[in-house]
């Protein structure tokens, strides 16, 4: 009984310790953007590297999921004669939930499992205690560069995300379903409200910090060679994943429901 209370104790411990370090870290990120010099050439590099290289798979996955949420919708609607409805339901969907979420997911699997890989590889090589012996913040030159692609290329990623599932749910609502062109972008743009992009865009913003600021911590935390940096990478995509979930829950009750 004693081990595991003094277990129990441990992880509670760890848990804070975890909580208090990420913390920490987001503060001297969001300070350290600010301080001169801004070294814009290695933001444009990692803008490419985070959103660029990204296209592609944010298209296919953004892509298919309209389809398949209009394929999903139609199984039920066509029963009530309500096809028309599935261009506002696509919209919706994607605008407000599975566009920020499912691009987040994305860039948290690609670009975070890369940040910590990197980072991890850094630490573990002593390449970062390097860097402080030279005087040189890690935080200013390894993080705020990744926090500011994020934060700048998740959005426009999502917005891209958006427009790519309503045309794949288009695709099929027209050429499957047989809607007219016209009556389906008419419902999809009448459906749709400002709020509806706004509160997509300030999740994935708010993603966007999630997956810099687990990832580049887990990198600067990880011990134990080349294995450590695999687990640290696991534990960093872990992570990101569940609190996304997490947030999208508690941004989604607070927009549509305690404050409408």
């Amino acid at each position: 009984m004693r081990e595991w209370i003094s277990g129990l104790g441990i992880k509670a411990l760890n848990f804070f310790i975890y909580i208090g370090g990420t913390f920490n870290l987001m503060v001297s990120t969001i300070f350290q953007v600010f301080v001169l010099p801004f070294r814009k050439k290695e933001w444009v590099i990692q803008m490419y590297k985070v959103g660029v290289l990204s296209f592609p798979i944010v298209f296919l996955v953004a892509f298919f999921t309209g389809m398949v949420l209009a394929l999903q919708s139609a199984y039920q609607l066509t029963k009530m004669n309500a096809q028309m409805y599935i261009s506002s339901l696509v919209a919706l969907s994607m605008l407000r939930e599975l566009g920020p979420v499912l691009t987040a997911l994305v860039i948290a699997g690609r670009v975070g499992a890369s940040i910590t890989a990197e980072l991890g590889t850094m630490k573990v090589s002593e390449q970062i205690d390097a860097l402080r012996t030279l005087a040189a913040n890690p935080v200013k030159y390894l993080v705020v560069p990744r926090f500011l692609a994020l934060c700048i290329m998740l959005p426009l990623l999502t917005a891209y995300a958006d427009f790519v599932g309503i045309v794949g749910g288009y695709i099929i609502g027209v050429y499957k379903l047989l809607i007219g062109s016209t009556i389906y972008w008419k419902m999809t743009f009448d459906t749709l409200a400002f709020k509806d992009l706004f509160t997509g865009l300030f999740k994935s913003f708010i993603f966007a910090i999630i997956i810099c600021i687990v990832s580049c911590y887990e990198g600067f935390i990880t011990e134990g060679g080349a294995e450590g940096v695999g687990k640290a990478t696991t534990r960093s995509v872990v992570i990101s994943f569940i609190l996304i979930i997490a947030a999208d829950c508690l941004f989604t009750a607070l927009f549509y429901f305690i404050f409408p």
